[in-house]
């Protein structure tokens, strides 16, 4: 008896030692908008799910979403409903979709990866519906399904006969959206039909870890574009079928055992959907041909399939690239890597005049040491989660005082349990809420902060409010330079009321060895409940060029200073909002940010990976007198209100901000010259863009100028290379709306009409020497 009691005694020692925090902390998240008595927080097994792997937990899993009656179906869109729906381990077993409603989370233990185990009659599209068809059409509006996640899953399907179709994920979103650490079991049986990931639409996005064990196609994917990072696909038919794209960036895949690698040939040669895919850093291992394609030297549109590989290595694969007519890069019986190699159209100095379309070797970009990891490839980090750290090492913001209700003046209190986190070695749990604050809110050196399903930290008050001098809403560190680290992840950073001087973040620190990070962490400037930017304050005015004060509501989205250095960014997306999202019509409105993100590091060493920065005034991204950036598949909007007025209002030009100015730059300028930069370099080396979708959709709030037809007549220039830059590289650059993709020192290097894509225009390869 009493060895019996010793064995169940370290049984319970050892579950302890596993116990994942997120299960085992108090969850006191604060919904204002939702209702009383709403909860943010919810367990599954709180809601009838057992987890058994013989019950069926379908029913209490949704009734576990659809508690407090979140944006389910028929609903537009929300941020008054978030939810945290967790998963402990076990196999739970379902027999129709799961279907998470608007800005939920799913999140599994992430010790122990809950199973979601089909039935063999399952019916559903997907075991996950991320966006259901309850009709012809999607629930939600694909290009504005914005934050939400599914992590630490794995998804079966072998108990579905292998030839009936099944779905192990639908997953249509967009901004702000990711899926993490899931792995997809399905049957390898010949004849099977199984689909792991299906993706038909929407504007994302973010994915990484994932892995897909057989099926007929591990992901079938359309989006306008993706950055998706370390994938694995082992004993599929075909690893990846695109349906579409205009761009899509793909780091660290692993292809083993597959017939075919990646399938880009949708539409065939003489209508190519694939507008261009950009693949580094990978490998295929036994696998008959890499890379299908439809693109040829006569393919329709000129440079759609454009194709870019950087670093690939293949072991046994006879075929790396096949064309409509024959093999376009051979493989090997045994192993080789691939420096680099494309096909599309390019741009070096020497052929500025204009595009040579290639298909062929590409010179490799010359990356440099500090951007790298120990075995050559681009340095990679995925979001922490804090596996083996103890409920006990965690401390609530809303333990400490803070309320997040709004309104209360939360600034004294988060900046508390901030100091007391770090000073303990704690990681601080950002509960669900909104949390006001009047006066700049200082990260230090060993921060560790994780939000609850979004919460938001949200400027407010005359402190923020001059244009003329603007203050940090979040600082990363107390002075430019200042050596430390951080870790960041799952949080908002917005601004409430007119906010004409706000920098939402500012980042000081310099990484002494391992960088920091910032994962999940965005900027939403307006159109939510509680901002005070909504449809009410700040309605959309077509045709007038008056500017309403009390729509000023940002000087910048994120400035990374001179001293700063060595930061991790991963699924970052700083947006002003160009709708209002809890408006049932989505509404467009108006709204002012001056700046999206500026790096002036010095020193530089940055990862973008799956950024986004969209409707800032002057630029989205500007790089100045920086160097060593990693950007992968970065995406941009001009404001929609533009050129009424044009970009140099309201924020008249900060010289040693390095601002623009569109003055003697527009000088024999046609069209609209001062528009947002969608992407500006200054004097900077070693910048590596490895893709880019770079949009101006609108002209005053009218779509007619950014199509062929209409000449791509929303801006004049969209991307500027001025002063010494050297080793600026960007693959596949997709560009809508502007006449001139780039230009060097003002002059036109790439013009839209030569570089026509399947709605973007694309340029494969630019070099700048």
């Amino acid at each position: 008896m009493r060895f019996a009691s010793f064995l169940l005694a370290v049984a319970g020692l050892a579950s302890a030692a596993n116990a994942y925090w997120l299960g085992d902390i108090a969850h006191q998240g604060n919904a204002p908008f939702a209702g009383a008595g709403y909860s943010v927080f919810r367990n599954v097994k709180s809601y009838g799910a057992k987890g058994d792997g013989v019950t069926d937990d379908t029913d209490a899993i949704n009734a576990a979403i659809n508690a407090g009656n979140p944006c389910g179906q028929g609903c537009t869109s929300t941020t008054m409903t978030p939810a945290l729906v967790y998963f402990p381990a076990g196999t739970y077993l379902i027999s129709k979709s799961i279907t998470p409603a608007y800005f939920t989370q799913l999140i599994g233990d992430a010790n122990s990866p809950p199973t979601l185990k089909a039935t063999a009659n399952f019916a559903g599209f997907g075991l996950i519906d991320g966006n259901p068809y309850y009709t012809q059409n999607l629930n939600w509006k694909a290009v504005n399904v914005f934050f939400r996640q599914v992590r630490n899953f794995v998804i079966d399907t072998t108990n579905i006969p292998p030839g009936t179709a099944a779905t192990g994920m639908h997953w249509p979103t967009s901004q702000a959206t990711s899926l993490q650490n899931i792995v997809f079991n399905m049957p390898t049986a010949t004849g099977v039909v199984h689909v792991g990931l299906f993706i038909e639409e929407g504007s994302g996005g973010f994915i990484t870890d994932l892995t897909f064990n057989g099926g007929a196609t591990g992901a079938s994917i359309g989006n306008q574009q993706y950055t998706m990072r370390n994938l694995k696909f082992n004993n599929c038919k075909t690893a990846i079928i695109h349906l579409w794209d205009w761009g899509w960036t793909y780091q660290g895949l692993s292809i083993n055992n597959c017939q075919v690698g990646i399938d880009i040939s949708a539409g065939g040669s003489s209508q190519v959907e694939t507008g261009s895919v950009t693949l580094l850093d990978s490998s295929f291992t036994n696998v008959g041909t890499a890379i299908l394609t439809a693109w040829s030297s006569t393919s329709s549109p000129a440079t759609a399939g454009s194709l870019v590989l950087e670093n690939i290595a293949l072991t046994n694969v006879p075929v790396a690239v096949q064309g409509p007519s024959g093999t376009l890069l051979s493989g090997s019986s045994g192993a080789v890597t691939i420096p680099a190699w494309g096909n599309g159209h390019s741009y070096t100095p020497a052929a500025a005049g204009g595009p040579r379309e290639f298909a062929g070797v590409v010179t490799a970009n010359a990356r440099p040491a500090a951007l790298l990891d120990n075995t050559g490839r681009y340095y990679t980090r995925s979001k922490p989660q804090y596996e083996s750290t103890p409920a006990s090492s965690f401390i609530s913001v809303r333990s400490s005082g803070a309320r997040g209700d709004g309104t209360s003046d939360d600034t004294a209190a988060l900046q508390n349990a901030i100091n007391t986190a770090v000073a303990q070695g704690k990681v601080l749990f950002l509960d669900y809420g909104l949390y006001r604050v009047t006066s700049t809110i200082s990260i230090p050196p060993g921060a560790k902060i994780v939000g609850e399903s979004y919460p938001t930290i949200l400027s407010a008050g005359g402190f923020f409010n001059d244009i003329n001098n603007p203050r940090p809403v979040l600082q990363v560190g107390a002075t430019s330079g200042q050596p430390g680290c951080v870790e960041l992840s799952d949080f908002v950073v917005s601004t409430q009321n007119a906010q004409a001087g706000a920098v939402l973040i500012e980042w000081n620190l310099a990484a002494p060895a391992a960088p920091s990070g910032m994962w999940d962490v965005h900027a939403r400037i307006g159109g939510f409940t509680g901002s005070q930017q909504q449809v009410a304050q700040c309605l959309k005015t077509p045709g007038s060029a008056a500017v309403n004060p009390n729509c000023i509501v940002a000087f910048m989205a994120m400035h990374v200073t001179k001293g700063a250095s060595g930061l991790y960014m991963e699924n970052v997306w700083l947006w002003t909002a160009d709708h209002d999202i809890d408006d049932a019509a989505n509404t467009q409105i108006t709204l002012y940010s001056g700046r999206g993100l500026f790096i002036e590091s010095t020193a530089g060493t940055f990862w973008l990976y799956g950024t986004s920065s969209e409707h800032h005034a002057l630029y989205q991204y500007q790089l100045a007198g920086t160097q060593n950036i990693f950007m992968g598949q970065i995406q941009t909007e001009t404001p929609y209100y533009q050129p009424s007025p044009n970009a140099l209002v309201p924020f008249s030009p900060v010289a040693s901000l390095n601002d623009p100015d569109f003055g003697s730059s527009c000088a024999g300028v046609a069209g609209n010259c001062a528009a947002a930069w969608g992407l500006r370099v200054l004097n900077s080396k070693n910048v590596f863009v490895y893709g880019a979708g770079l949009y101006s959709f609108f002209s005053n709030y009218s779509t007619t100028c950014s199509t062929f037809t209409a000449g791509q007549s929303c801006q004049s220039r969209i991307v500027s290379l001025e002063g010494s830059v050297s080793n600026v590289n960007i693959y596949n650059l997709n560009t809508i709306g502007a006449q001139s993709m780039l230009s060097r020192d003002g002059a036109q290097v790439a013009y839209y009409n030569d570089n026509v894509n399947v709605f973007p225009s694309c340029v494969a390869v630019y070099k700048s020497g």
